[in-house]
């Protein structure tokens, strides 16, 4: 399971996993001990909070993967930044999305081929639980890319 959160991001470590019939439930959290504030970019290592993200990956085995993420809050110690606080990202997914990047991919190769009631049947069947709306509002998002 390490080597799969490893594939995600390096910086992160795998803590737990719960599995269930049609479920997975993966704990991990940031290795990373200090991050540059995305807004100044100075260093910043003190720690505000931490609060978990929940958000849906690629099936795994047939089953749904849920991957709980342990996000920390930092604090910028820049006096002359306009932030005073800011969460830790990740390349893998998007700030405030609750699905990664790679599924995203794969929810958008499917429906610029199916109608979007056809992908999220599809989508469900392969243990990814996406409604129709959500397709809808992921290809408007994405319609340079996608379009």
């Amino acid at each position: 399971m390490n080597e799969f959160v490893k594939s995600l991001d390096p910086s992160l470590n795998y803590l737990t996993h719960e599995t269930y019939e049609h479920k997975i439930i993966i704990v991990v959290e940031s290795s990373r001990s200090e991050i540059n504030c995305p807004y100044c970019g100075k260093i910043a290592s003190k720690v505000h909070s931490i609060y978990q993200r929940k958000l849906q990956d690629l099936p795994l085995q047939d089953k749904q993967v849920t991957i709980l993420l342990n996000n920390r809050k930092y604090f910028c110690d820049n006096r002359e930044c306009s932030h005073k606080t800011f969460a830790e990202r990740y390349d893998f997914i998007e700030s405030k999305s609750r699905k990664t990047k790679r599924l995203i991919d794969k929810i958008l190769r499917l429906s610029t081929t199916v109608s979007s009631v056809s992908a999220s049947q599809i989508l469900k069947a392969d243990a990814t639980i996406v409604s129709k709306s959500t397709i809808c509002n992921l290809l408007k998002k994405n319609a340079l890319h996608y379009g």
